[in-house]
């Protein structure tokens, strides 16, 4: 499908094929290079400066006759410009809730959605239901189709037989979405099960300095196959994010696809993706005060309130259950067709012929 571009206006820096095999990837930059790679389609990155086979600089080429604008609306015009006889279509993985900094963004941009028969394109249900309500109050819900495809995973993920180690825990994700949270509540579940021990990953660009804690193992920026071969092993992939909500959640998929359950939040597309309320505790409101109060403190002030809060039982549930996933009721998972790179592929290749 040589006749389709991507086209990444925003990327912090330029990726290809190579970089998700051997380097630290942010999940939207990895499912783009996924799905580009299974169509055959190129992608141009604004700030690339050399070609490797179909990842491109900025340029123009012959013969595309669909353009799939990542994440900026503000991109649309200048894409039209360039390619004016192929359909448009924006990518959006981001949360777009009405009234929010994004939701502005696509008002400043609701003329060119309209005039330019653009497509809108979400990864998830959960997603696609607000993208749809921010249209509606832009008065272009009708005039602006949304569809929701979810993001692939390479069907190759399967479990492999690797033995659980129930004392591990992991954490890989980028560390603003909860990953301080997710400390002090290990902190407190090792204080109980001092045998414990946290292993974190960071698949993406953003690096935020954590105070060293007992049984936590930092990895730094991780590829892909290298977190995963640490999740295969782990009791559970722990991710108690409601900070920054998933609006898809790599995540959760890929963990499953190798075999190992995810304990996280009723937030986002979290139970939409991984389909199991033992996975999915129930967001409190006192999760979120607990963070609104310590959110912005350095990491190395937390540890006292960590304590206060978890002497009221903030972080009771998650031991409650890592308890019993250690006593034998942890959750038996595998890959989800839903998500299979096979048919994601598929549904594209139908999107744009």
């Amino acid at each position: 499908m040589s006749s389709v571009l991507f086209y990444d206006a925003v990327c912090q820096q330029p990726y290809d094929t190579r970089t998700l095999r051997t380097q630290a990837l942010g999940g939207t930059e990895a499912t783009l290079t996924r799905v580009a790679d299974a169509l055959d389609a190129f992608v141009i990155q604004h700030n690339r400066t050399q070609d490797w086979e179909r990842y491109r600089s900025p340029q123009s080429l012959a013969g595309i006759s669909s353009v799939i604008v990542n994440r900026d609306s503000r991109a649309l015009r200048a894409a039209h410009a360039r390619y004016p006889q192929a359909r448009l279509f924006l990518w959006l993985h981001d949360r777009v809730n009405p009234g929010s900094k994004r939701a502005r963004r696509l008002a400043g941009d609701a003329a060119a959605l309209r005039e330019l028969s653009v497509t809108v394109l979400c990864v998830s249900d959960w997603q696609r239901e607000r993208v749809e309500a921010t249209l509606r109050g832009l008065g272009i819900g009708t005039q602006v189709p949304v569809i929701r495809i979810y993001n692939p995973v390479d069907d190759v993920l399967v479990p492999d037989g690797t033995p659980v180690d129930e004392r591990k825990l992991a954490f890989f994700s980028s560390p603003n979405k909860g990953l301080r949270f997710a400390l002090d509540a290990f902190s407190e579940l090792r204080r109980r099960m001092p045998d414990l021990r946290l292993v974190v990953g960071n698949p993406g660009y953003k690096e935020r300095g954590s105070a060293r804690a007992p049984g936590v193992e930092y990895l730094g920026p991780q590829p892909q196959t290298a977190m995963l071969a640490e999740v295969r092993g782990a009791l559970c992939t722990f991710f108690p994010n409601f900070v920054i909500p998933e609006t898809f959640g790599l995540v959760f998929a890929e963990s499953h696809a190798v075999g190992t359950p995810v304990l996280t939040h009723d937030c986002g597309a979290a139970l939409e993706i991984i389909g199991d309320p033992r996975q999915v505790l129930p967001l409190a409101r006192s999760y979120r005060a607990y963070e609104a109060l310590a959110g912005a403190l350095p990491a190395r002030w937390r540890r006292a309130p960590a304590r206060l809060a978890a002497a009221a039982g903030l972080f009771d549930e998650y031991g409650e259950r890592i308890r019993a996933w250690r006593a034998g009721a942890r959750p038996q998972v595998g890959p989800d067709a839903r998500f299979r790179m096979s048919l994601i592929a598929r549904e594209w290749r139908q999107l744009l012929r």
